[in-house]
């Protein structure tokens, strides 16, 4: 069996079957040759090799690190405090230079940059967040214990919130009758 090396494309396999008997056979082998995981056969007998295992597998190369899921409230609040710090450093900046400008050293000025900055970083409430979290765990709490709506389960803090964003729900008659 030769195959070439373990590529990320899913839907390609190339390699060919040599035999090391007196009939020397070749035969290419494709796609369609190819079986893949808790594949059931129907009926007959397959002769089947294992190509590529362990992290060569397309599955386990096709594999990536999930990404955080972020609701729009957070996102929107985590532009309103880069927005806010850039601000905050702004204002201690100009201020700094201000009273600088007045006389003084560049230390003096370094010490009231600081000292402004750590004046000015009430801008940025961090008890927003703080609250914001706290209020999903108690709207997901409610969620799963509300009588009027039994097998709920949020499995997400960010349901309530996005729950709150549905503009449209569509379905349709299909399923089975729930009473």
């Amino acid at each position: 069996m030769v195959a070439g090396p373990p590529r990320l494309e899913i839907y390609e396999f190339e390699g060919v079957f040599v035999s090391n008997d007196e009939q020397n056979i070749k035969e290419s082998l494709g796609l369609e040759q190819t079986l893949w995981a808790n594949t059931v056969l129907a009926s007959g007998k397959a002769l089947c090799l294992v190509v590529y295992c362990g992290k060569e597998t397309r599955m386990s190369m096709n594999s990536s690190k999930p990404q955080q899921k972020l609701g729009q409230l957070e996102q929107e609040i985590n532009k309103i405090s880069k927005f806010l710090f850039v601000v905050m450093l702004c204002l201690a900046i100009s201020l700094a230079v201000q009273q600088h400008s007045t006389g003084g050293t560049l230390y003096s000025m370094m010490i009231n940059f600081f000292r402004h900055f750590l004046l000015l970083s009430s801008i940025i409430p961090i008890s927003m967040r703080v609250n914001l979290d706290f209020a999903k765990l108690i709207y997901c709490y409610r969620i799963n214990n509300d009588p009027e709506i039994t097998g709920a389960k949020a499995r997400n803090s960010n349901i309530p919130e996005e729950l709150g964003r549905v503009q449209f729900l569509l379905t349709d008659k299909t399923g089975r009758n729930c009473d």
